[in-house]
């Protein structure tokens, strides 16, 4: 297998990622060491913009339930995980994917510079923009979702929610997350509806107008900022299909299923993709077609109402319904465990899907 990444180099951009039990126990299996990565999620509590209270999840009910944590990491840090002790040679840089031409017996890759790779099989895991996906599909079907997120990582701010403790903040100006993502690190974000062809601003005084009036902790986020620290981030989604690939090609991660980060689990799901494909195809060698089909077989009908739920106004509410105030946190905490189990094909199908 060879990784052929467009990038010039690894990346060391990017804000942080969540990965919830069932990635982190797909990390474990495939040999990715996880000890001291991040930071470890045991509560996530949701409040309004003025400071009250809603509900907290005990995400550590999950991991004793589900049998694996859940962390927020570096997105650097976890690529580098990703890439500890592959051959050298694994992963080629600077490779920008051009086409494709299939033939009986495998697929070529052409690139840009005019270099070609050949295969058994050709993955397309090159993001919601996938030039893969162009291919296959004709067209690229993502369409922005209306809202975008302003995101990156602060250091020293690790005493604004604690080492194991995210916030989750509601209001009308839109939506902020915080999270540990390191001994001494916080990942910070901001969402609200957002629309191409907006004016381009700075966005530290933009946030500022939103958000300074928010209670504690948010204004503390935002008086340490700086410009160059942070990242836009428009959400796309697009209809899943049924069918990702053709004869020997096919579709994972973003390109196959973008979805808006609210729920966070556009990083999950591409773990989950890995691992139902990795495994078919090893208990399918004689048979790599129909082992391509039944993933995506699999996959889309696992990941449809997950991206579904993302796109829906419902999950980008800025206004707390007055419910969210009488549900009890026991249990969010025991809807949220079943919700993390029904989002992985890891955890639910330890048996066979050959």
């Amino acid at each position: 297998m060879t990784v052929l990444e467009q990038a010039p180099s690894p990346r060391t951009t990017g804000s942080a990622i969540t990965v919830w039990s069932g990635g982190v126990g797909i990390l474990r299996a495939l040999g990715v060491r996880t000890d001291g990565l991040g930071a470890r999620i045991d509560q996530l509590e949701t409040r309004t913009d003025d400071g009250e209270h809603l509900y907290s999840i005990d995400v550590g009910h999950a991991a004793r339930r589900l049998g694996h944590p859940s962390i927020t990491a570096p997105r650097r840090e976890l690529l580098a995980r990703l890439a500890e002790g592959l051959p050298e040679g694994t992963i080629a840089y600077g490779r920008r994917f051009v086409r494709a031409k299939e033939g009986g017996c495998g697929v070529q890759a052409v690139f840009a510079d005019g270099g070609t790779a050949e295969g058994d099989l050709l993955i397309g895991a090159d993001g919601h923009h996938s030039a893969v996906r162009r291919q296959l599909w004709g067209q690229d079907p993502a369409v922005p979702a209306g809202w975008a997120t302003w995101q990156g990582l602060a250091d020293h701010r690790h005493r604004i929610t604690g080492p194991h403790h995210g916030l989750m903040i509601n209001g009308r100006a839109g939506f902020c997350g915080l999270l540990p993502a390191g001994p001494d690190t916080l990942q910070w974000w901001f969402s609200f509806p957002w629309r191409p062809g907006a004016p381009d601003v700075p966005a530290l005084p933009l946030l500022r107008e939103r958000f300074a009036r928010w209670a504690a902790p948010v204004p503390a986020v935002l008086e340490g900022l700086r410009e160059a620290e942070i990242e836009t981030f428009p959400h796309h989604t697009h209809r899943i299909r049924r069918v990702w690939g053709t004869e020997r090609s096919t579709l994972l991660g973003d390109a196959a299923h973008t979805m808006p980060p609210i729920v966070a689990q556009g990083a999950n799901q591409t773990l989950e993709d890995a691992w139902v494909l990795a495994r078919l195809l090893a208990h399918r060698p004689g048979n790599l077609t129909a082992a391509l089909r039944r993933y995506e077989h699999l996959r889309s009908r696992r990941v449809s109402p997950i991206a579904r739920l993302a796109a829906t106004e419902y999950t980008y509410r800025y206004h707390p319904p007055r419910y969210d105030r009488l549900v009890p946190s026991p249990l969010v905490t025991r809807a949220y465990a079943r919700w993390l189990y029904a989002t992985s094909d890891y955890l639910r199908g330890r048996r066979r899907w050959w």
